[in-house]
């Protein structure tokens, strides 16, 4: 015995040797557990099943972690035919001990037959049915159930004892005899056993009683009787011979009027309702078959709707990946567009294209660090010298008139190095010769904003002002006629903006041919 606190095997002392806590009560709680397992024992051993449960349920009270007494109550309640109350102690006590427990066989033994577990529960539902049909005080067809549970478990103790209350209530004594007879077998000492036995024995031996007053009346004063040896003959004086006439004839078409409404009114109404709850058996098996395909396809129909969904997600990412545009394209794009400068780092003309269609936008949210690294570095290694060669030749169409191209140009300028005002203020002043003012005027404010302490950002602001007071000239007067007026603009359009070499006047012209 180990104490209850610390584990450690117990003494004969009243306290434990490990931890000191006072077992005195504990050990005598034990030992009346034990106490009442072995007799437990005692009374399964000579088959007084209901009474070894009793002193098993009173063990298991005191100590409920009992294995041994868990596992006989599980045998004796298997061995009374109520398999599912003996799988749950079965499964307590594994649950108890889960290593070294016989209640492990004992499972298997039951789980490893599949036909054994489809007897159980055929048995199971036969005897539910057969209570059902007592309720409804449907008896005959509570006998039919009650007789195929016994030939499916011959040991179903409860279901002996129903049946033979059936049979006393119909008044058939020799068959309850029989019955509980069967289940005393199976459990000498059941109580209720026992009673209705006590029972049926007493009208039995009423009924031998009436049999022998009804003999003894029933002998005919035309006979003689007397005695031989131990038995008593009747021989009548006067044998008449049967005489078959009229009444004979009228008593057997009695008797078979009889029949034929006692097989209408007793046993084709039993034989009615036995067929009606059969089929209404058969019909609330097919719609539970019914109802669990009905769910199991309406789950199936919800999986399938989610992996469509699922997989259009998928086709949807794996086109933003290989379609037109998608970052394998891009990052394709790119590393084609370094192989290119690896292969031959004077010719940039392919490389400044390849840089500037990639999306730039991609670059800065949505590629990886790998990814902005390399463009990064191909950006520094040839952005400045793509920047100055379109500068150069931008500005040179400028001055030639082409600023369709100049633009072009520029703005792939502006993209390689938007750090160089200049270059923002040369396509600002191209676009105002072009005649778009509302992009120059964009472009002269947002050079004011990022660099306003360059000399760029005075000329801007200027080219802004002058811009405005010829807005307010060709609103307020019509001067197409005037000459003077007109050599006016000219001057400003060719000396104030362009400043004879297309450029501002006093800029740092070192890159302009």
């Amino acid at each position: 015995m180990k104490c209850f606190q610390c584990g450690c095997e117990l003494s004969d002392k009243d306290f434990c040797t490990g931890c000191g806590a006072d077992v005195k009560l504990y050990k005598k709680i034990m030992h009346v557990a034990n106490r009442f397992y072995n007799d437990g024992l005692n009374k399964a051993g000579v088959r007084d099943l209901s009474g070894a449960i009793v002193s098993l349920r009173q063990a298991l009270k005191f100590n409920k972690n009992h294995v041994e007494a868990r596992n006989l109550l599980g045998l004796v309640y298997f061995e009374m035919g109520e398999t599912v109350a003996a799988l749950s102690e079965w499964v307590i006590s594994k649950n108890i001990r889960s290593q070294k427990n016989i209640a492990d066989d004992y499972i298997n033994e039951v789980q490893s037959n599949p036909a054994r577990l489809e007897t159980i529960n055929q048995t199971v539902k036969k005897y539910n049915q057969a209570l059902s049909y007592c309720y409804t005080e449907s008896n005959d067809l509570a006998i039919i159930q009650l007789k195929k549970v016994v030939s499916l478990n011959p040991r179903f103790v409860k279901a002996h004892q129903l049946l033979a209350l059936l049979y006393m209530n119909g008044e058939e004594w020799e068959k309850a005899q029989r019955t509980l007879k069967k289940s005393l077998k199976i459990d000498v000492n059941n109580t209720t056993t026992l009673r209705y036995l006590k029972e049926v024995e007493f009208m039995l031996e009423g009924d031998e009683t009436a049999g022998i007053k009804k003999k003894k009346s029933n002998v005919s004063k035309d006979a003689v009787t007397y005695q031989s040896g131990n038995e008593t003959i009747i021989q009548p004086i006067s044998p008449k011979e049967p005489i078959v006439g009229a009444s004979t004839i009228f008593n057997v078409v009695i008797g078979m009027a009889i029949g034929l409404a006692v097989c209408y009114f007793l046993i084709v109404p039993a034989r009615v309702q036995s067929a009606r709850a059969e089929a209404d058996e058969q019909l609330r098996l097919i719609s539970e078959n019914s109802d669990e395909k009905t769910a199991q396809i309406t789950d199936l129909e919800q999986r399938v709707e989610a992996l469509t969904d699922e997989n259009a997600k998928l086709q949807e990412q794996v086109v933003s990946y290989t379609g037109e545009g998608g970052a394998l394209q891009t990052v394709d794009g790119l590393l084609e567009t370094a192989r290119k400068y690896i292969h031959n780092p004077e010719e940039l003309d392919g490389v400044s294209d390849d840089l500037y269609e990639l999306d730039r936008g991609y670059v800065e949210n949505g590629a990886s660090e790998a990814y902005k690294a390399l463009y990064d570095e191909l950006l520094a290694q040839v952005g400045d010298k793509i920047a100055d060669d379109c500068f150069k030749e931008g500005n040179s169409l400028k001055n030639q008139g082409d600023y369709s191209d100049a633009i072009e140009l520029l703005e792939k300028a502006w993209y390689f190095k938007n750090t160089d005002a200049e270059i923002l203020y040369v396509l600002a002043e191209t676009y105002q010769e072009s005649e778009n003012m509302n992009k120059a005027l964009e472009l002269y404010n947002q050079l004011i904003t990022d660099f306003p302490d360059s000399e760029y950002a005075d000329m801007a602001q200027q080219n802004i002002a002058d811009a405005a007071t010829v807005g307010n000239r060709g609103g307020g007067e019509n001067n197409e006629n005037d000459p003077g007026q007109t050599g006016g603009d000219d001057d400003r359009t060719n000396g104030g903006l362009n400043g004879g070499n297309n450029t501002p006047a006093g800029a740092n012209n070192g890159n302009n041919p």
